[in-house]
């Protein structure tokens, strides 16, 4: 036969310590919303920090150069990247992949003959063919091969569009310039000419240069160049997250320099993190201290109804029953308050995602699952707290 709770409600005195009681509702929401808040702020942080490089197989590819001080200008020694330097940045933990960019020792000059009236001198730069974004199949030479490939950055050619009509030149789509003929005068040590035919084969997001095959470039440079040894200028480096702070106090401790806008997240990440997780523990603390507070309240509760709950426990009424369906009363309560709070981040997610982030599709209008399966974890806590300090509290009785 079952109990019913509903006939000995009344003997429980809770109409004492309103305040108290409500005191402990408003903190309960006031923490809950911060933490709720706290942790879909952290789980946005991370999913920004993913973005801001073009990826490949999940890796980030940027480019490093020596920064350039008063001191060292006109020392290009102590600004190229030397073996040991390489070798440093290859042990790095948070560093997958390193490949010098590799550019030309020799004066070069780029044309478009008759087809296009412009001209200008260039530079040419090599790298590991895994570093690159786009690589067409005939991006490839050995000696003796007319033809260069090229890889043009697009940005070159949206830097030349731009230009091109107070110039009185023709702007081109990337299908019209993969179809142009380039001349290539490459200058020897007797200041010789060297012309050489080249085509665009493809555009890259990554790199921002004019790409040719190493075994082209580190053929010219022996053929015209002055140099015996040849460092690199850039390192590229692969990379799991540009944004890894670990990187950004190396790179700032070496004095090296990278894309600011490519870290730009990164180097607040720890910043951000402190800020955020700061309210998340502030939000906990609240919470500990509105259940502390509402506990205060069960105790006296309990207190004033201290000979009504002799009485039943004296009639046979079980203290897990009791402590059951006491504790159970409040349940609702706790529900409601996470719910409401959960709604609230919800409101507040789904505000930044569309007016702060403007619908940045790595964001999501809707809090993470991870919000979902704390604020569940919360109800849980604060009914198992709530039934144990009652049974607790009525052991003492009987």
């Amino acid at each position: 036969m079952s109990l019913s709770y509903k006939p000995i409600q009344p003997l429980l005195q809770t109409s004492g310590n309103a305040s108290s009681r409500w005191f402990s509702y408003i903190g309960l929401g006031v923490g809950v919303l911060l933490l709720l808040c706290s942790v879909q702020m952290f789980v946005n942080i991370q999913k920004l920090l993913k973005e801001g490089s073009i990826r490949k197989d999940g890796h980030d590819y940027v480019s490093i150069t020596k920064i350039i001080t008063n001191e060292t200008m006109g020392q290009p020694e102590k600004n190229l990247f030397h073996e040991p330097d390489i070798e440093d940045v290859k042990k790095q933990p948070f560093i997958e992949g390193v490949s010098p960019l590799i550019s030309n020792d020799f004066r070069v000059k780029l044309s478009a003959g008759n087809m296009l009236p412009f001209s200008t001198d260039m530079f040419l730069e090599s790298l590991d063919n895994a570093f690159i974004d786009t690589i067409p199949p005939n991006f490839q030479w050995q000696p003796g091969q007319q033809e260069i490939p090229l890889i043009l950055s697009s940005d070159f050619l949206e830097i030349y569009n731009v230009f091109a009509p107070g110039q009185g030149l023709p702007q081109v789509s990337k299908e019209t310039a993969m179809g142009i003929p380039v001349q290539i005068t490459c200058y020897g040590r007797a200041f010789e000419e060297n012309q050489f035919s080249g085509r665009i084969v493809a555009f890259s997001d990554r790199v921002n240069s004019v790409l040719v095959p190493k075994s082209f470039l580190l053929w010219a440079n022996e053929q015209f160049g002055n140099k015996t040894t040849l460092q690199a200028s850039r390192l590229f480096l692969k990379l799991k997250d540009a944004n890894d702070p670990q990187l950004i106090q190396y790179l700032d401790a070496k004095g090296y320099k990278i894309n600011r806008d490519k870290t730009l997240l990164g180097r607040n990440k720890i910043i951000l993190q402190a800020i955020f997780s700061g309210l998340g523990v502030f939000g906990i603390l609240v919470v500990i201290l509105a259940l502390m507070l509402f506990s205060f309240y069960l105790q006296l509760v309990i207190a004033r109804s201290k000979e009504s709950l002799q009485l039943l426990l004296t009639l046979g009424y079980s203290p897990r029953w009791l402590s059951k369906n006491v504790s159970g009363k409040f349940i609702p309560v706790y529900v409601f308050i996470v719910l409401a709070a959960l709604g609230c981040t919800q409101i507040i997610q789904w505000a930044f995602h569309r007016f702060v982030m403007f619908g940045r599709p790595e964001l999501s209008s809707f809090v993470h699952w991870l919000v979902l399966l704390i604020a569940v974890s919360l109800i849980a806590l604060s009914a198992t707290v709530n039934y144990r300090m009652v049974k607790g509290l009525l052991n003492k009785l009987y």
